[in-house]
């Protein structure tokens, strides 16, 4: 008996083996190759058109054709729903933290964010104020934001990355501002998000709230997302730099237990790698990111404050990604300190 079950479990082994080279194998001399790139909010505008481009590329390099599906939403929700069996076969997130989760799930293997360069983060952001033509309620920098008169729209922390970059700028103007006071920073944080009229899920949600519906003053928003609502109307709002953001890292991976599987590893490396091409980087400005080439960044210096104070989530008042987030937005964190206790 106990050599059957070993001779059982080897043929077991074997076929799936076979299955996956087959699956591999099948995929190499396919014409064709689909591949899954689950992103975040904002980036609907940067990889349509980045995709475009990736598959000439590829198409010349390789002769086949690549179809490439998008997946959009709260970066946080995004990463669940890999989690939960979207496959994805590289992932374009707005922070670090969401990507450590899928691999945390065992999809990604470990050291995936020296995969790449620039830690990984082919672009980057930072956070801004969208307000209303005229600034009719000169919003300046954040103090202003805590002013009983003024109604702010930002997403939801809790599912979004983009409403955590947000959360963290203010968090550091007024940890920079009150020398280190906890104290005095909660409370400045408590009354910010007092005068927040509503919390969508998703960066794009909340833009739609301001822009489409009207609702609110001024608009807690990634740079490219301020940018885009500002070239779409250009007469009805305008863009207020503050004085402190974040310097927002949204990284890129690919998700090893997907690829593997389904034999697209090398079209899924070469979709991130492309982007830290000059035509990636290129298209990545055009779409009011900021490329990580300092070289083709200056090209937009028309474009981008590239003087502005940006903190990194890695200084000293956060201490990381795995720090802020236990800190400020697991459950129980500061932020829901801070908001439960506004709404109670």
């Amino acid at each position: 008996m106990k050599i059957k079950k070993v001779v059982s479990l080897l043929l077991v082994a074997i076929i799936g083996g076979t299955l996956l080279t087959s699956c591999s194998d099948e995929n190499k001399n396919k014409d064709t190759v689909e591949i899954t790139n689950v992103s975040y909010d904002p980036t609907r505008e940067l990889y349509e058109a980045y995709n475009k481009e990736f598959q000439k590329y590829y198409k010349d390099k390789t002769n086949k054709d690549v179809v490439i599906t998008q997946s959009h939403g709260g970066s946080g929700k995004q990463a669940r729903a890999v989690i939960e069996g979207n496959e994805a076969d590289v992932v374009t997130l707005a922070l670090g933290y969401d990507i450590s989760a899928i691999e945390k799930a065992g999809l990604i293997e470990s050291g995936w964010q020296s995969k790449f360069d620039k830690n990984s983060s082919p672009y980057t952001s930072t956070i801004v104020f969208l307000v209303r033509k005229g600034n009719p309620k000169n919003i300046n920098d954040w103090d202003d934001l805590v002013r009983e008169d003024v109604g702010i729209i930002t997403p939801n922390p809790k599912t979004s990355g983009g409403a955590r970059w947000n959360y963290l700028a203010a968090w550091a103007y007024s940890y920079k501002k009150n020398n280190g006071d906890e104290e005095k920073v909660k409370k400045y944080m408590k009354d910010l998000f007092g005068n927040v009229l509503v919390l969508d899920s998703g960066a794009r949600g909340a833009t739609t709230t301001f822009v489409e519906n009207g609702q609110g003053d001024v608009l807690l928003a990634w740079e490219n997302e301020a940018y885009l609502s500002l070239k779409e109307h250009p007469d009805e709002f305008e863009i207020v730099t503050p004085s402190i953001s974040m310097l927002a890292e949204p990284p890129v991976a690919v998700v090893d237990e997907v690829v593997d599987k389904k034999g697209t590893r090398e079209v899924a490396t070469e979709y991130l790698e492309y982007l830290y091409s000059d035509i990636g980087q290129r298209i990545a400005g055009e779409n009011y990111y900021r490329p990580t080439n300092e070289e083709i960044a200056k090209e937009f210096s028309d474009v981008f404050n590239l003087d502005m104070e940006l903190i990194n989530i890695d200084d000293k008042i956060f201490g990381g990604w795995d720090k802020a987030q236990k800190e400020h937005f697991d459950d129980g964190g500061i932020f829901d300190e801070i908001y439960d206790g506004e709404q109670g």
